[in-house]
């Protein structure tokens, strides 16, 4: 059996691939947080330390680190390159750092760390992907087709 490539052509401007991709991460984000929290949860009560998920600077990084687990492996499946994985992962830490910085210097209270921390954590992530606009497709789709059975793969 061979397979073929053939390239077809498409009317999909780049907005929409930059947005399916937007979408996507946000759809494994929220994945990663769901599956992965009473995972630590159940860690951390295991290990006798349950009462550190209050602390908002371990909640908010435990909150970053189950999306950027979830983030890397649909990235990394989808075939985006390991530097492009790791600037999203810093687009989705700087803003909690930023902000448990301001809550230990008195300026943020702890609550807001997580809250605002997500607010802050999207545009940072659409700033992150609008770097690299020039890689989203603009108008060609690739097929693999086998020439002996004759059916997209």
């Amino acid at each position: 059996m061979t397979v073929s490539q053939t390239v077809e052509q498409t009317t999909a401007p780049r907005w929409r691939h930059f947005f399916r991709h937007a979408l996507e991460m946000f759809v494994a984000m929220t994945v990663g947080l769901v599956l992965l929290a009473p995972v630590w949860v159940a860690a951390l009560d295991r290990i006798g330390l349950s009462d550190s998920l209050t602390r908002p600077a371990l909640d908010s990084l435990i909150a970053a680190t189950d999306m950027a687990i979830a983030m890397t492996i649909w990235m990394l499946y989808r075939g985006h390159d390991r530097a492009r994985v790791a600037e999203m992962a810093v687009a989705m830490y700087a803003p909690y750092l930023v902000l448990i910085v301001l809550h230990w210097l008195g300026f943020l209270s702890g609550e807001h760390v997580v809250m605002v921390g997500h607010g802050l954590m999207i545009p940072a992530i659409v700033v992150a992907m609008l770097a690299h606009w020039d890689e989203y497709p603009e108008h060609q789709l690739v097929w693999y087709t086998s020439d002996s059975v004759g059916h997209l793969r």
